[in-house]
């Protein structure tokens, strides 16, 4: 595993905490994504995973089953993942990818990692858990999306960016640029 795999396992652990702590009068709050409550949005983290992974083995992950907890589920998905990320010949793997093929763990630590580390920190935010994000990761997802800023702008991408305060940190000027409205921290 090389070290942005490592970063993306942080924050797919990361996510499984905030994710675990979910009470269960919480699951059809609202979030910060228009129209998803707690639940749609812990579903659509588990369903990009699954398509993603998909992509170096098609019947390696069933569906999301409605009627299973989803931290259950997000245990499987995380697991297959993390296996995944340890196997020469699945990290390797080339998948498609916007520019042309890449290895399956350059998508990984790029577009997962991107969509995990937001969306936990939205889960954080519907829930009243802790907001923080993994700064590395944070400065690793500003960084590259900054380079792509006009593409990730798309119908369920990013939202258009937010002016950042002037005395905002990296996390809340990383969460201004995703379209994310937060205060400065």
């Amino acid at each position: 595993m090389s070290t942005n795999d490592d970063v993306y396992l942080r924050v797919a652990e990361r996510f499984g905490v905030v994710l675990s702590r979910v009470a269960k009068n919480q699951w059809d709050d609202p979030t910060p994504c228009d129209e998803w409550t707690v639940h749609d949005l812990g579903a659509h983290v588990i369903a990009t995973h699954r398509r993603v992974y998909a992509l170096v083995d098609p019947e390696g992950l069933a569906a999301i089953d409605e009627e299973a907890p989803l931290i259950d589920q997000w245990g499987v998905v995380a697991t297959t993942m993390r296996h995944a990320l340890s196997s020469p010949a699945l990290a390797g793997a080339l998948v498609p990818g916007r520019n042309g093929d890449q290895p399956f763990s350059q998508l990984v630590a790029g577009l997962l990692m991107f969509d995990t580390l937001c969306h936990t920190w939205d889960l954080a935010h519907a829930t009243g858990d802790d907001e923080a994000l993994d700064v590395e990761a944070v400065a690793i997802a500003h960084e590259r999306l900054g380079a792509v800023s006009d593409a990730i702008r798309v119908p369920g991408g990013f939202a258009a960016p937010i002016e950042s305060a002037l005395d905002a940190n990296a996390q809340t000027r990383f969460l201004n640029f995703v379209g994310r409205s937060v205060e400065v921290r």
